[in-house]
């Protein structure tokens, strides 16, 4: 436990951090989900442009880093090439 009063103030702010983080990556957990579960090659160009948003919104939020943003836009965009 800790005893320092900043120590304490520390560990309140990053419960709180972590309830806020953890909604926004749920969120983009099921939006990856959903655009990989599209077959059709008309309606994945809008889930996409979706997806990307919300990747980029984590990033400039710095819940996730832009490299990891960078790999799962790379991962949809060659499952969006690979429907025919």
């Amino acid at each position: 436990m800790a005893h320092h009063k900043s120590a304490k103030k520390r560990i309140v702010l990053s419960k709180k951090q972590n309830v806020y983080n953890k909604s926004y990556k749920t969120m983009m957990k099921t939006t990856l989900k959903k655009v990989r579960e599209i077959t059709d090659k008309e309606t994945i160009q809008k889930e996409l442009h979706s997806a990307y948003s919300i990747l980029d919104k984590l990033v400039s939020k710095g819940i996730i880093h832009k490299n990891k943003a960078a790999n799962q836009k790379s991962k949809l965009a060659k499952y969006a090439n690979k429907l025919s």
